[in-house]
Parts: C-alpha cells; sequence; structure tokens
C-alpha cells in the first residue's frame, strides 16, 4: 500500500517556507530537542547541520516520521546528495532514494527540499541555517522515504509519443554511395528546440504546479506539454497534425493557468510555462 504524499509547494517562496513548516509539524518526528543546532557544536573543526527527513515504509504499519540526522559539514561534500548519501553510508543504511548521475542529467534525485522541488546533486547545503527538510516529491504516491511512484507521469508521457515520426525518404541526406543517412534538419530549425530538448523529466516542474495536483489524472502536466511541443516544432516530424488534435483538450492543455511555479522551480532553467503558452498559441493560429 502507498501513501501520498502531503507536503506542499506554493507560489511565494515565503508561503512555500511557511506551509511546508507547518505540516512537518503533523508528522511524529524521531528528533529530540538536544539535535537542535548550538554554537558549541561548531567546534574543533566541527560544523554540524541537522537534515530533516521524510521516512515512510511500507512494510511498517506506522505513520509517516520526519527523522533528524546530524552532519559535520567539514567532513561532507557541499551538495545535498553528497549529505544524502553520507547518511546512508555512515548512520542508517535504510534511508532510500533514487541517485544515478549526480551531474543534473538523469533527474533520478527530484525531491522537494526546503520548500522547494530541485535535483538533490544539483542543490547546494544551505550553510547558514541550522537545518533542511527534504521530502519526496509532493502530490505525489510515495513508493518508499524520498522515492516517488512516477508510474503516472510516465504513462503520460507516452501519450504524446515522443519520437520522430516520419515515412518514406524525404527530406533525408544521401552518402556519397547514394544511399540515405539521417533526416536533414537546418540551423534554423535546429535552434528552435532549444530550451526544450534538455528537459531531463525529474518532474519538478509538474509537481510543483497546483493544476497538476489537482487535475494530475487528466492534466499533463508542464514537463509533458513542454515535450509534446518540442516534437511539434521539430520540423522532421510529419504529424504535427496529429499531435496538435490530442492535446486540444479541456484538461490535457487547458488545466494550466500560467501560475508559473514549473518555471520558477525547474533545476535545469527551462521555461515549461513559455512552452505551453506558445503551445496554446499554435492551436488557436494553426
Amino acid at each position: 500500500m502507498q501513501r501520498l504524499c502531503k507536503s506542499l509547494v506554493t507560489r511565494a517562496p515565503s508561503v512555500t517556507k511557511a506551509v511546508v513548516g507547518a505540516q512537518a509539524s503533523s508528522f511524529h518526528s524521531s528528533a529530540s530537542l538536544s539535535l537542535k543546532l548550538q554554537p558549541e557544536a561548531n567546534v574543533e573543526g566541527k560544523r554540524i547541520k541537522y537534515f530533516q527527513i521524510y521516512r515512510w515504509d511500507p512494510d511498517q504499519s506506522s505513520r509517516p516520521t520526519m527523522a533528524t540526522y546530524p552532519i559535520n559539514l567539514s567532513e561532507c561534500g557541499p551538495m545535498v546528495l553528497d549529505a544524502l548519501l553520507k547518511i546512508k553510508n555512515e548512520q542508517d543504511s535504510t534511508l532510500t532514494f533514487r541517485r544515478s548521475c549526480r551531474e543534473g542529467i538523469c533527474g533520478s534525485c527530484a525531491m522537494n527540499i526546503d520548500g522547494s522541488n530541485t535535483l538533490a546533486c544539483l542543490a547546494r547545503i544551505d550553510t547558514s541555517s541550522s537545518k533542511t527538510k527534504i521530502y519526496p516529491l509532493p502530490h505525489m504516491y510515495v513508493v518508499k522515504d524520498l522515492v516517488p511512484d512516477m508510474t503516472n507521469f510516465y504513462a503520460q508521457y507516452k501519450t504524446i509519443e515522443p519520437w520522430l515520426q516520419k515515412e518514406g525518404n524525404e527530406g533525408k541526406i544521401k552518402d556519397d554511395n547514394g544511399n540515405f543517412k539521417e533526416n536533414y534538419m537546418s540551423k534554423k530549425d535546429r535552434d528552435v528546440l532549444d530550451g526544450m530538448y534538455e528537459c531531463i523529466l525529474c518532474a519538478c516542474c509538474s509537481t510543483s504546479c497546483p493544476s497538476y495536483w489537482w487535475n494530475s489524472e487528466k492534466y499533463l502536466g508542464p514537463a509533458v506539454l513542454m515535450q509534446a511541443y518540442r516534437w511539434i516544432c521539430d520540423s522532421r516530424d510529419q504529424n504535427t497534425k496529429k499531435r496538435m488534435e490530442m492535446l486540444d483538450d479541456t484538461y490535457k492543455l487547458y488545466r494550466c493557468h500560467t501560475i508559473m511555479n514549473c518555471t520558477k522551480t525547474c533545476p535545469k532553467s527551462l521555461n515549461p510555462g513559455l512552452a505551453i503558452a506558445r503551445l496554446k498559441r499554435k492551436l488557436v493560429t494553426g
């Protein structure tokens, strides 16, 4: 049985931290008062910071908890992922989270850190505060601890058929022997895809969107819609009309209300909000 993570990401940064902080107080915390950072902790080269991490095990009958782990920053790398790995290796091997490339390319380590959706491998540890709160991506079912269930997200991605759809050899380049090779694309046409093809499908943007929170079964969300527009803009693709007809739906596209949380939180500095706006305009103008 899976449990839905209820941590929220709201529109304003100040409100975000307040909401997440209030939500944390509703969990049974395993942190003792003595674990709060004290000035005397920073002695003998030690810089202690406390990480409060969402924990839930489907094999246990207990409710979710917030576990607190002290980390000496003098012996830890600069990123949140470094701290998570240090906790798993040295303090609690049962802590569960996804990670792979640690270079901001795979999107595996997406999570909510101090109220913002981001990648743990790209998020620097905030040394100005005494604690950091870490949750799984909000409003998704949790598999275990910081691991969200991405089944619905990937199923929605599949519906846009994210591959080149082209028949015949029209527009293909020939080699010296007259054999057809790759599809030709001008530099100008290729530049159109900049800002969209870089998406790593980490779901940070979609899970920060209130419209996606309330309509995740029908609304495709910022990440999927931006990728849909990426294929519509691809000059090599021949199924533009079919793709646009599939998206011309009250829920699939038009649940977007331009809140722009998606653009604000994207760890790759992309602009899904702009892509969705251009997609809407294209559907109207053709």
